[in-house]
């Protein structure tokens, strides 16, 4: 991992709030359709049902060594598609990358289940412009601070939020990511990469096994089950990370780091310095902090792939210190 000091520092003071918080432009633009509503259900609870009954399922019979090699690639490939395609790159241009590693990125994205790289980016933005305050899409925070709204908010952020059928103006949020021809012909794709991501892991456990029934865990364990772990680690990083945590660092929000969740997360879960620079391509700034997304990132500078890294200075990090 480079030195906290590299010279490609975050430009300081620069934010997605200062660029789209005082747009024209609406913040929601119409609704989810009925199909499409129906569609998001699907996502969240197909999923779900398969992770609670894993264990049951996983109890003395219906996983194997290639089961889990499966889960486990997938959820690699699938969750740094988010946690460095959508957030770091997409979201927050903490580095430019070359053609082929940027529709890498996008496609591998789009195999999380969570949603296209456009829509993904617009409500992600939108959050940053409006971090636990009114117009933010995911604050625990919404309904107040007692026990009672508390409960209701992180139900709210963690998954309630995700049944809103009003849709994040992308024109607003994302105007760079609708003029890009190469991100709007894989997000046209979306149904296809879904069903990839259950497609691939069957196939590959079919194969290794030399049986349908190895197809069959393999979509169960790599497909369903890694699905529902990412999206619930995901989830967890708008209401744990924004309830529970240490704050090392000034943000104009209640944003937590959770070690918990770092390795799960990819690095996500050091939230709290994410927020006081959201371009900055580490999030893991303080000793021990393992970012496993900045890590990937930093071998993709290496191979030239990805170039601009912002990488934070220590001087920056000094200035961001409570």
């Amino acid at each position: 991992m480079p030195p906290i000091a590299s010279p490609l520092a975050v430009r300081e003071g620069e934010t997605e709030a200062d660029e789209v918080s005082g747009s024209p432009k609406p913040m929601m633009t119409g609704r989810r359709s009925g199909v499409e509503q129906l569609l998001v259900i699907a996502f969240v609870i197909i999923p779900l049902s398969a992770l609670i009954a894993a264990i049951p399922f996983a109890w003395g019979w219906g996983l194997n060594w290639v089961d889990a090699g499966v889960a486990i690639g997938m959820y690699l490939i699938t969750g740094l598609g988010v946690t460095v395609g959508f957030h770091r790159h997409f979201t927050h241009s903490s580095f430019k990358a070359n053609r082929p590693l940027r529709v890498a990125l996008a496609v591998a994205g789009n195999l999380a289940f969570q949603g296209t790289t456009t829509g993904w980016v617009a409500d992600h933005r939108r959050h940053h412009a409006f971090s636990d305050r009114d117009g933010d899409p995911h604050s625990p925070w919404r309904f107040g601070s007692s026990p009672a709204a508390l409960a209701k908010g992180f139900w709210h952020a963690h998954l309630g939020w995700l049944f809103d059928r009003n849709l994040t103006n992308r024109e607003r949020f994302a105007p760079d990511l609708v003029a890009d021809r190469d991100i709007q012909r894989v997000d046209g794709q979306f149904i296809w990469w879904a069903l990839a991501s259950l497609a691939v892991p069957a196939l590959i456990d079919g194969v290794a096994t030399l049986s349908w029934w190895g197809a069959l865990t393999g979509l169960f364990w790599g497909g369903l089950v890694r699905i529902a772990v990412l999206h619930h680690v995901t989830w967890s990083i708008n209401s744990i990370c924004h309830m529970f945590g240490e704050r090392p660092f000034a943000a104009r929000d209640r944003s937590a780091n959770f070690w918990p969740l770092a390795i799960l997360s990819f690095g996500e879960s050091w939230h709290n310095l994410h927020h006081a620079d959201p371009t900055c391509a580490r999030h893991g700034v303080q000793r021990g902090q393992i970012d496993i997304s900045a890590r990937l990132i930093w071998l993709f500078e290496k191979f030239g792939w990805a170039t601009n890294v912002r990488w934070p200075t220590q001087r920056r990090l000094d200035r961001l210190s409570v």
